[in-house]
């Protein structure tokens, strides 16, 4: 798929981290880019700096999603391009004991529902609604539309305490291929990249010496990732015609430990 001004993209989670750098790379390419977030202030102030459009969602909501894609179409016309970067995860183990009291407790039931409702089921919500409108779209060399999901490596060697986050993404790795077959005769591609530790506002939170040892304990390069190392992929992904239904690593070749 060729980036111009032509085509429009919506971006989950686009107002901050990967979603963010997503977005201004579509942008520079001259990608009429909407942005749906929760975050208010940021999206509206990264919307206006890439000549885009905002769109408050949280991605749980039937009523919130339709909403925004109604707004973002309504300003751009039917989009070409979805990108899915909201997300969240939480860390409970499965069952433990307190070191103190000796009581034992377990994963609270309603949070693990809370990151597959987000993670997974607000991720398919997306992918549903978005191809459905792309059905309409006129192919261009044969193709209709491409979709990028995000992952984690966490899919594949989750940590102790992430069986919610860890189901989640794997979830979302899981119905990468069937949801590539479901749309391959229309004309639309879907592909899913399982990002490594990476640097985002959240772990810009965390203290130096966590950081460094994160950094450590990737094989090569020694370093978290960048955002645009992120975008960069998402963009070869819809660009290349020939890139459909993969989940792809981008981890600096790190497994991750137990904990």
């Amino acid at each position: 798929m060729e980036l111009n001004s032509s085509v429009a993209a919506v971006v989950t989670g686009g107002a901050s981290g990967l979603g963010e750098a997503t977005v201004r790379a579509l942008a520079a390419q001259g990608v009429r880019c909407a942005i749906f977030d929760m975050n208010e202030a940021k999206g509206e102030a990264v919307a206006k700096e890439v000549g885009g459009v905002f769109c408050k969602c949280n991605v749980t909501s039937e009523e919130e999603v339709d909403a925004a894609f109604a707004k973002a179409r309504a300003a751009h016309g039917q989009e070409r391009i979805l990108v899915n970067c909201a997300g969240t995860g939480n860390a409970f183990k499965t069952a433990s004991r307190d070191k103190q009291t000796r009581e034992t407790k377990h994963f609270p039931l309603d949070a693990f529902n809370f990151i597959i409702q987000i993670n997974l089921v607000g991720t398919f919500r997306c992918i549903a609604k978005s191809a459905k409108g792309m059905l309409d779209l006129e192919p261009i060399d044969g193709e209709r539309g491409a979709i990028v999901n995000t992952a984690s490596v966490a899919a594949e060697d989750g940590q102790m305490g992430q069986a919610a986050y860890s189901a989640s993404k794997g979830g979302v790795v899981g119905m990468t291929l069937p949801i590539a077959r479901d749309l391959a005769g229309d004309g639309i591609r879907v592909n899913c990249i399982l990002p490594g530790i990476f640097e985002t506002p959240l772990m810009a939170g965390a203290p130096p010496q966590v950081k460094d040892a994160l950094s450590a304990s990737v094989p090569f390069p020694k370093r978290l990732g960048q955002a645009p190392e992120y975008a960069q992929l998402a963009l070869t992904m819809i660009t290349n015609g020939y890139f459909n239904g993969e989940d792809v690593r981008l981890d600096g070749a790190i497994r991750m430990a137990p904990r």
